[in-house]
């Protein structure tokens, strides 16, 4: 069975980025869209698994995003 990692991308309205926070050792991310993050986990996380974990072979990622603002209501 592959092994599974876990990656969240978490809003931080003050500085207007997707942050990670992670259970991969290394990855740090800060993108201004989900699909720029989405793009950059993707290319970091095999290499810091195979570096930082020797892990080689499939893995799944769970990945989901938090994020929350105030709209103006009509």
């Amino acid at each position: 069975m592959a092994a599974r990692y876990r990656v969240t991308a978490d809003w931080d309205a003050e500085a207007g980025v997707w942050v990670s926070t992670s259970d991969v050792p290394g990855l740090v991310i800060e993108t201004a869209t989900l699909a720029e993050f989405e793009a950059v986990m993707r290319g970091l996380v095999p290499e810091l698994l195979a570096e930082n974990c020797g892990v080689e072979g499939p893995v799944s990622i769970e990945w989901t995003s938090h994020g929350a603002f105030e709209l103006a209501a009509a």
